[in-house]
């Protein structure tokens, strides 16, 4: 399950929009991140996405993504014009397609194909109109979903919500935040055609006076078994206390989030449902990547985990125009030492062992590491702002490169701190097998 944030620039410190999503998919699904640059296609020529063909088109913008290994799209992404996207999986009453194209597809065409939040909202539309969604969504089971996205540009945002090819949008006032369930009901900006006559024809409500998209088109029994509710419940109370004053590291720590427990508190062993998921026994996903994209008007930074857990990450800056080192886009079902998400987890399932002890010897390092990229990003931005495009370019390449070695580093030295670490605190039983199984398909050994 996921999550999705935004701040617009009237609720944040320095007037920036600024954006944050937690992708939560199957422990031993690599999530990679991707770079693709700006690139100009033939006349009549086709793009395979996930499960369907479609119509390419003249020219696809540059966009980092972060993607499933396995998938043609993205959980969460962003295009060279500052476009940020993140999904939701939602479940409605319309029927579910074998294939189609998948919400990640919608939002890559979005990105790829959209300078502004408006216009990617149209993309993914008119494409989803025309083609419809569908599909398996999951590496290792079996399961279909429709989807909802928060779009943001450096200047607003919109919250789509689709039911197969039924939708409805809001524009963003100030802040906003999405989870795995519908959160619009009577009130929008935009909607496709003949969605309240739908809902009306199947039943579902009696006019467009008691229609509520929500509770039309939402399959209720879903929203308790996501947990979708106290999630959204929380993420917008994180969002709401601190209008007016959200900068980057707030909405990371949003991200990292365990219902405001400490990390002595918190356990994953108690399959409590957060922001920063871990999955277990009773939980099919966690948090398998973050991504927080701070959306000024000229040349904006995108911090990304790379792994999972981002409370236990460190968020590595990206730029665009850059190319990123290449063990970042390494990485299956199982584990590699070439795959710098595939080292990240392995680090993270060490610590769950004995969360509140582990994760509490390391994270002030992390913290003092991630405020000190937080420093030399901006100082290195407002630097690229005064260069020539050529040295901009090869500063910011650089600089990435040189977080992304300092973390992967950094990782390794951590992993064998918490290896001599003997466990304090009483871990279920369950728990601790759970960990051991996916060990054990992903091929890492004890």
């Amino acid at each position: 399950m996921c999550d999705t944030l935004v701040a617009l620039g009237n609720s944040t410190e320095d007037g920036s929009v600024i954006f944050g999503k937690n992708s939560d998919r199957p422990p031993n699904e690599a999530q990679v991140i991707r770079h693709i640059p700006r690139m100009e296609h033939p006349e009549g020529s086709k793009v395979k996405c996930t499960y369907i063909e479609i119509p390419q088109v003249p020219e696809t913008l540059e966009v980092i993504l972060s993607s499933p290994f396995w998938i043609w799209g993205a959980e969460m992404g962003v295009n060279e014009f500052g476009v940020a996207i993140g999904n939701e999986a939602v479940w409605s009453k319309e029927p579910y397609a074998d294939t189609g194209l998948l919400g990640m597809d919608l939002l890559r065409l979005g990105l790829e194909r959209g300078e502004t939040a408006r216009r990617a909202l149209e993309v993914i539309t008119e494409l989803l109109e025309k083609y419809g969604q569908g599909g398996n969504c999951f590496f290792d089971a079996q399961l279909k979903y429709h989807n909802s996205f928060i779009i943001a540009d450096p200047s607003e945002a919109w919250v789509l919500e689709t039911a197969d090819k039924y939708w409805v949008a809001e524009c963003v006032r100030d802040v906003r935040s999405i989870s795995n369930g519908y959160t619009i009901g009577k009130d929008w900006d935009l909607a496709s055609p003949n969605l309240v006559e739908n809902a009306i024809n199947k039943g579902w409500c009696n006019s467009r006076k008691d229609f509520n998209f929500a509770e039309c088109y939402g399959e209720p029994g879903m929203r308790e078994i996501v947990h979708c509710d106290q999630r959204f419940k929380r993420s917008t109370k994180l969002l709401q206390e601190n209008k007016g004053k959200i900068n980057v590291k707030d909405m990371m720590n949003y991200l990292r989030d365990h219902g405001g427990m400490s990390l002595k508190e918190w356990n994953p062993d108690k399959q409590v449902t957060t922001v920063c998921m871990h999955s277990g026994h009773l939980e099919v996903s966690q948090s398998t990547g973050s991504y927080v994209g701070h959306l000024t008007e000229e040349l904006q930074t995108h911090w990304l985990t790379g792994g999972s857990n981002p409370c236990i990450s460190v968020y590595m800056p990206f730029f665009m125009g850059t190319e990123i080192p290449e063990t970042l886009s390494k990485g299956n079902e199982k584990f590699s030492e070439s795959s710098f998400w595939w080292n990240h987890e392995k680090l993270a399932r060490k610590i769950q062992e004995d969360y509140p002890q582990r994760a509490s010897l390391i994270f002030p390092e992390i913290e003092t590491l991630q405020s000190k990229f937080l420093e030399e990003a901006s100082n290195i931005r407002k630097k690229a702002l005064d260069l020539p495009l050529g040295e901009a370019v090869h500063l910011l390449e650089n600089f990435t490169k040189k977080c992304v070695e300092t973390v992967s580093k950094k990782n390794k030295e951590w992993l064998k701190t918490v290896e001599k670490t003997k466990p304090v605190t009483p871990t279920k039983s369950e728990y601790l097998n759970f960990l051991k199984s996916v060990n054990e398909a992903a091929g890492i050994k004890p």
